[in-house]
This record gives structure tokens, C-alpha cells and sequence, in this order.
């Protein structure tokens, strides 16, 4: 049954199955028979900058994609990339000794401390590309490039749609400079639009599978006081995400951290009641994606010595990850830069039942709201 005719009782799982169908939108913006639409190439070209830096500017949830983006970004086109709080970076005054190109992200697009971190961008001249659900929005307009997102409206305060798409954009993103850049040919930028547009039906396949699974780890795992989210590389920005998420939508109390600083104090907390949940995916075809995937098995294996419970987020298939952990969340196999749209979900998913097993009303958490604006 397609989506929009199933029954859903909150709108935060409707948006959690809607994502297929707002990633698909949402690239159809951008290319076009396979290949990268030449004008939205033209107007990056205008907003890069020519040293080679990015700033990102964003809070939330968004930032969380920002910090997606620095490594993507870096690893794919070369780039310098920095990202700062929004409401640190239009605060922070002093003299500005360069000018990167900057990057605003804003679900709404009227974020206020976003907004302010467009402004003084802007006065300060530097170029702003703005990524927001809502192509009519004030940084849309103020900005020197818009690529906004087709999400289409998202209802529930916790964000989830809206994150995925913002990903997507910026691996986009990411292909329009390394085309304009010459860091990939027209081969290797054919092949990830190819992967890009296979993603959507691949995590469809999946959300079935993950909701029964996720209801009943939710429920397994009700009694914990608080979660450790735990990722490498790329994956981390994930793992922030899904610690968000989880407070966000059940008031359960949650950290994100790099897998390699667990030993460095925060392994302290490891018990009972205080699991971990660990991104344990890989890319085989990428040799520096292996070396974190083994450091992260090292990791698991020292986790089961030391009894800790463990949900991790690992490669349809992988025996390796399943005998050494608690519980194990499959997903496809994918490149390691667009992974972390497919293994969010899950971690989405974790949010909504484990807010449901708490009694929260998830699509109206406690003191947030949508767009954080000025009174």
C-alpha cells in the first residue's frame, strides 16, 4: 500500500516512512537524466571560494548534517571546511581575517540565530548558500544561492525527513564541486548520482523490517536512564543525530560521541542502565572506511569483555558485528558517504517507540517548537 493511503498514529512515523518519496523529490531537483542540472553547477560556482573554504552554520539537528558535510566536503572535494555553531558564529565578533564560502542550514529557513549567521556572513562579503525546506523562506531569499529541499511539510517537531534530504543536498552539494573542481570524472559522478538514486527504494525495502524490530528493542531497552551514541568518521555526525533524537522525542538522556573517545571518560557511565549504541557500518570498496570498521569491531569486542549492552547499526550480513554485540540493526550495504542517510532511520525509529514506551506525545515534545525564532 503506498504510503500516503497507510494509517499512521503520529505524524513523526508518517514523516519516518515518507522519507523514500522526499528523497526522491528532492533530488529530482537537481539532476536531471542522470547528470547534474548545469544551472544549479553555475550558481555554486558562483559561491565558491577560491582558497577552498567552507563554513557551516547551523544548529540542531542541522548541524548535525553540517558535520556530515565537513567530511564528505573535505574527502571528496578537497575543501577546508569549519563548522560552527550558528548562535556561536553570529556572536563571536572580532576581526574576520578570512573569507570562506558559507553554508546555512535551516529546516524552516527562519531559524534566528541561522538567520543571524547569514547576515553576518553577508556582512562581512562573503558568498551564502542556503539549504532549507522552504524555498520561499527569508535565508532562501537572502541568500546568493537556495537549493532547497522537496521534503514537503514536516508536521512533528523532531526532525526527520527534513535531515535525510538535507544530506542528500549535501552530498550533492559535494558532486557539484568536485565536478567543478575536476576531483571526479564524468564516470565516478554518474556512478554516485547512480548510487544516490537507488538509496530511496533500498531504504523502503527496509522500514518494515525496521519497525517491528525497533518496537521491540524500544521495549527491551525502556529501563535504561541513558544512551551512549557511539561513531567514526562521517558516522558520528549520525551518532549525534540519533543521541538528539532520543532525547528530543522521549526525554530519555543521551550523548553522541567519536567511537575512540569511549575509553576517554565516558566509558565510566558504561552499565545496565546505560547501553550503547554503535555505528558499525562499512565500506568495502574504501580502505579507510575497513580500518575504522575494524578499530569499531576492536571496540565492540572489548564492550562484550566488559558486559556492556549494545545495540549496534551494522551491514546487511555481517556475522562479525551480530556475535559480539546485544542486538543488531541490519542496513544495505552502501558507500560510505551516503550510509549515514540510510542508517539514521533506524535511530529514528529507536526515538519514536522508545518516546511511545515513555508516554510522550512525540510529535509535540515538551518546551520545543519548530522554528526557534526571536519574541
Amino acid at each position: 500500500m503506498p504510503n500516503e493511503q497507510k494509517s499512521y498514529p503520529h505524524e513523526m512515523l508518517r514523516e519516518i516512512y515518507e522519507q523514500p518519496a522526499a528523497l526522491r523529490r528532492t533530488l529530482a531537483l537537481y539532476v536531471q537524466n542522470g547528470e547534474l542540472d548545469p544551472e544549479v553547477a553555475a550558481a555554486l560556482a558562483s559561491w565558491a571560494n577560491k582558497a577552498g573554504e567552507v563554513l557551516i552554520a547551523a544548529s540542531g539537528s542541522s548541524r548535525h548534517s553540517g558535520l556530515a558535510a565537513e567530511i564528505l566536503l573535505e574527502d571528496l572535494c578537497g575543501l577546508a571546511v569549519d563548522v560552527e555553531y550558528a548562535s556561536e558564529y553570529s556572536t563571536r565578533g572580532g576581526v574576520a581575517l578570512r573569507s570562506p564560502a558559507v553554508i546555512v542550514i535551516s529546516q524552516s529557513g527562519e531559524t534566528s540565530d541561522t538567520l543571524a549567521a547569514l547576515r553576518e556572513a553577508k556582512a562581512r562579503g562573503e558568498k551564502v548558500l542556503a539549504i532549507t525546506n522552504a524555498a520561499s523562506s527569508t535565508m532562501a531569499r537572502e541568500a546568493d544561492v537556495s537549493m532547497p529541499l522537496a521534503a514537503g511539510v514536516e508536521k512533528a517537531i523532531p526532525a526527520t525527513k527534513s535531515f535525510t534530504c538535507q544530506l542528500e543536498v549535501l552530498f550533492l552539494v559535494g558532486l557539484f564541486e568536485a565536478q567543478r573542481l575536476g576531483r571526479m570524472d564524468a564516470a565516478e559522478i554518474g556512478a554516485n548520482i547512480a548510487r544516490l538514486t537507488a538509496l530511496p527504494n533500498a531504504i523502503e525495502s527496509q522500514l518494515d523490517g525496521w519497525r517491528s524490530q525497533i518496537e521491540t528493542l524500544a521495549h527491551k531497552y525502556s529501563d535504561a536512564k541513558t544512551f551512549l551514541f557511539l561513531g567514526r568518521g562521517i558516522h558520528y555526525a549520525i551518532a549525534r543525530e540519533g543521541a538528539l533524537k532520543l532525547k528530543e522525542a522521549s526525554y530519555v538522556h543521551a550523548e553522541g560521541y567519536p567511537v575512540g573517545e569511549l575509553k576517554h571518560g565516558p566509558n565510566a557511565l558504561v552499565s545496565d542502565s546505560t547501553p550503547l549504541v554503535v555505528i558499525a557500518t562499512v565500506d568495502r570498496t574504501l580502505p579507510d572506511s575497513i580500518l575504522r570498521y575494524e578499530k569499531t569491531l576492536q571496540l565492540l569486542t572489548d564492550m562484550r569483555a566488559q558486559g556492556a549492552r549494545v545495540i549496534a547499526i551494522a551491514n546487511q550480513g555481517d556475522t562479525q558485528v551480530a556475535a559480539i554485540v546485544t542486538d543488531c540493526v541490519e542496513v544495505h550495504p552502501a558507500s560510505e558517504y551516503l550510509l549515514p542517510i540510510a542508517e539514521v532511520v533506524p535511530l529514528q525509529l529507536f526515538a519514536y517507540y522508545m518516546a511511545l514506551e515513555h508516554g510522550v506525545d512525540v510529535d509535540r515534545p515538551r518546551n520545543l517548537s519548530k522554528a526557534v525564532v526571536e519574541k
